[in-house]
């Protein structure tokens, strides 16, 4: 289905059309479970952090600004909340391992790569993902699969714009040293 502007429809709500909210929360919907997921781990947590977040940003429409985007400020809202509630839980986090930085030439790289199947790759980059820190995945879910500005990502996260882009820099170099150990093995 093709959304309108946010914008259109948050003005819609505002002019006690309520219904229209319904067309920004399945516009939003599965970023936002994506983004609770990746903090919480757990789905009926995701879930619930995804719902009240909702409620909360429809009950506060009225004093979003417009500074931001819409999504922005929602991604916002999402993150704080999913975070609170990891703090409620006291969730302990294990660092990820470190494993022995294999250094490949670009063209071992992509030759390897052009031998996967499509779905391998997708396994491959899955597995990859579940590696990083929940933190480092959030930052690379928003900014690819959400496709959010380095500034966005800082306003959502409150991290300086350049803290995101080496953060993003980093998680990128770890993702293809992951990439490289999977294929290596896969290969065996």
């Amino acid at each position: 289905m093709k959304y309108q502007d946010d914008n259109f429809y948050i003005e819609r709500v505002l002019n006690g059309d309520t219904p229209a909210y319904a067309s920004l929360v399945a516009k939003h919907k599965n970023l936002v479970f994506s983004i609770a997921l990746k903090i919480l781990g757990n789905r009926e947590d995701a879930e619930e952090v995804a719902q009240d977040c909702f409620l909360k940003a429809f009950q506060a429409l009225k004093s979003f600004e417009g500074k931001s985007k819409f999504s922005t400020w929602l991604y916002r809202i999402v993150y704080n909340a999913a975070i609170s509630k990891t703090r409620k839980k006291k969730i302990d986090f294990i660092p990820m391992d470190n494993y022995l930085i294999v250094n490949h030439t670009e063209d071992e790289i992509s030759q390897k790569n052009e031998t996967l199947e499509v779905e391998e790759r997708r396994v491959m980059v899955e597995r990859a993902l579940e590696k990083l820190s929940v933190e480092d995945n959030l930052l690379v879910t928003l900014f690819y699969k959400g496709e959010s500005s380095v500034d966005d990502i800082s306003v959502i996260t409150g991290l300086s714009n350049s803290n995101v882009k080496v953060r993003l820099h980093r998680i990128r170099k770890k993702l293809q040293e992951e990439l490289m150990i999977l294929m290596s093995k896969s290969a065996v």
